[in-house]
């Protein structure tokens, strides 16, 4: 079925509770010793936020302060994180139906037209005929920023146990820590990074994670197979294809 513009007025409003949710755990002034339900917002709720909110009971009278309250805080906010995105690739969706070429919403999303199209296109198998996107190892960003995250750290032997044979045949934990060793000879210290983006290549599943070094712009890019191994580990110029 193809997605309208009424799927993304209701993941609109499912944003808009999420996110008064996430704020009534925080409301106005948190930092101070006042405590209570967030200052309700004066804006008139449209149709969609109205349909969201019925039934749903109002989460700043149960909101606890202290580390559980912060957690639930945490969960709230990944939540929400997840509903951005899927309404950002919704749009995408339909600003393509409407139209709109890659170069165009490229330039919008500050990307090339390609990187635009390898993270929200929907590219055909021409061996199946199917989406490849759907062949996406499930939670592959996820784990991709997690191995990255594991090697930043030196957490060497839990970054090769995700290797598949014939990457851990050419890759070592010693050759890790020597890899990143040499990296930061070449662009620094590391600092941080962004938000992974995971696309279809064939039978591959492709993660590609901004990264800032000390001296340079850089993406990690973690290459798994359709086991959901590790097939390919890398730290390329940002504008590497």
């Amino acid at each position: 079925m193809s997605p309208s513009r009424d799927d993304l007025a209701q993941l609109a409003g499912r944003l808009g509770a999420k996110a008064r949710e996430l704020a009534a755990r925080y409301p106005t002034g948190a930092g101070s010793a006042r405590r209570g339900p967030a200052t309700e917002s004066t804006e008139t709720a449209g149709p969609a936020e109205n349909a969201e909110l019925a039934g749903r009971a109002e989460p700043a009278e149960s909101a606890e302060p202290g580390a559980d309250g912060d957690l639930a805080a945490v969960k709230s906010a990944q939540e929400l994180s997840l509903l951005a995105a899927a309404a950002l690739r919704l749009a995408v969706d339909l600003a393509r139906a409407s139209g709109r070429t890659w170069q165009e919403l490229g330039d919008v999303l500050g990307v090339t037209r390609q990187a635009a199209f390898q993270r929200f296109g929907h590219p055909v198998d021409p061996r199946t005929g199917k989406p490849m996107n759907e062949a996406m190892i499930p939670g592959a960003a996820e784990r991709a920023t997690q191995l990255m995250i594991d090697w930043i750290e030196g957490r060497y032997e839990q970054v090769t146990a995700d290797f598949n044979q014939i990457m851990a045949e050419k890759m070592s934990a010693d050759g890790l820590a020597d890899a990143w060793a040499q990296l930061a000879g070449l662009v620094g210290r590391y600092e941080q990074m962004g938000e992974a983006a995971a696309r279809q290549a064939g039978n591959l599943t492709i993660v590609d994670i901004p990264m800032t070094f000390e001296a340079s712009e850089m993406k990690g890019r973690v290459v798994y197979d359709q086991d959901g191994k590790v097939t390919g580990l890398f730290v390329l110029q940002k504008d590497a294809i």
